[in-house]
């Protein structure tokens, strides 16, 4: 169950932004200030994270951040500096988006409204939290159980919504009185009827571990004829190595696979739709191999872009959306 529907925020908000500044001088700093505060008011009021920030001044070309902040600009000149680091933070999204939820209390309310849901939910968690397996919890163990319901149900990040701390004090959700089941359901119920109606006053904004794959990672290695050319070589080499009679397509399937991440393709376990965009580009790839023909280098090259286009066309057109705690866990 989500709060809400996942939103992508891949730059397109910020591109018809107000860049007016009035009159006077300004420094980078104050620059930087300015659009920081503006992208906030136009992407649902989420401050920018330091990554996108740094990425976005990288894309500036400024040759001395220090030097850039401290600097002075009249306001024609500051004016330009504006659009040009707004259209960076909107470059690197459009390259980069984030996916955020916005916590509004539905979910809460809607596990709240059923006596059966909010049943099996203050079950599952005593059961958890109970360790000793003693029947009995701490009242401070309703953090750990806020926690454990995150983002997912409605819950937002304590570091993101410090109120919660003054709910549990509240409740008194902070002792070590012991609790049996009935009474942890109870005081998680009067938790989360507080925090429903504080999420609806206040929505927050967060940042999910997701990754939104568009093709714009491939898109950048086909511009760069270098890193290209490394990629056919290793393919190459792993056709000329090969024993089995894999096919230039299977062999260069295999390598796709094995580099997703590096590449900027979707993990093949990850996702239903990773598996669908795989089999899709890979079924409707002309090959143009004859049977018991092998093709030589150049021959391959072509095959190798060819297909590397057609996964960039596809992810243009249906972003792939990858959890990035299950990326994690694959690759450690």
């Amino acid at each position: 169950m989500s709060d809400a529907a996942l939103q992508v925020l891949d730059g397109t908000q910020l591109r018809g932004l107000d860049l007016s500044l009035g009159d006077g001088s300004f420094t980078g700093a104050a620059i930087l200030d300015i659009a920081h505060s503006r992208a906030f008011s136009s992407l649902l009021r989420l401050s920018l994270p330091d990554s996108v920030k740094a990425s976005a001044l990288t894309r500036l070309r400024a040759p001395d951040a220090d030097a850039f902040r401290s600097a002075v600009y009249a306001a024609d000149k500051a004016s330009d500096v504006l659009r040009d680091y707004i259209t960076a933070i909107a470059d690197e999204l459009k390259d980069n988006p984030l996916v955020v939820s916005i916590l509004d209390g539905s979910t809460l309310r809607l596990l709240l409204k059923d006596e059966d849901d909010f049943a099996m939910l203050a079950e599952s968690l005593f059961t958890e939290l109970d360790d000793e397996d003693e029947g009995k919890i701490s009242k401070s163990e309703i953090r750990n159980a806020l926690i454990q319901m995150g983002v997912e149900m409605g819950v937002p990040p304590f570091s993101e919504f410090p109120k919660l701390n003054d709910l549990l004090r509240k409740h008194g959700a902070d002792g070590e009185e012991k609790l049996g089941q009935a009474q942890f359901a109870q005081l998680l119920q009067s938790v989360m009827q507080d925090l429903e109606e504080e999420l609806s006053k206040e929505n927050v904004v967060v940042i999910r571990n997701i990754q939104v794959l568009n093709g714009s990672k491939l898109r950048q290695l086909l511009a760069n004829e270098q890193e290209l050319n490394t990629i056919v070589e290793k393919v190459f080499r792993e056709k000329v190595d090969a024993r089995d009679g894999s096919s230039s397509t299977e062999i260069i399937r295999s390598y796709l696979e094995k580099n997703a991440k590096e590449l900027g393709l979707p993990l093949l376990q990850a996702e239903v739709a990773a598996v669908l965009l795989y089999d899709g580009v890979f079924d409707d790839v002309i090959t143009k191999e004859k049977d018991g023909d092998e093709l030589d280098k150049e021959k391959l090259a072509k095959l190798v872009k060819d297909i590397l286009q057609k996964f960039a066309e596809q992810l243009e057109a249906n972003p792939v959306q990858q959890d990035l705690s299950y990326v994690e866990d694959e690759l450690s």
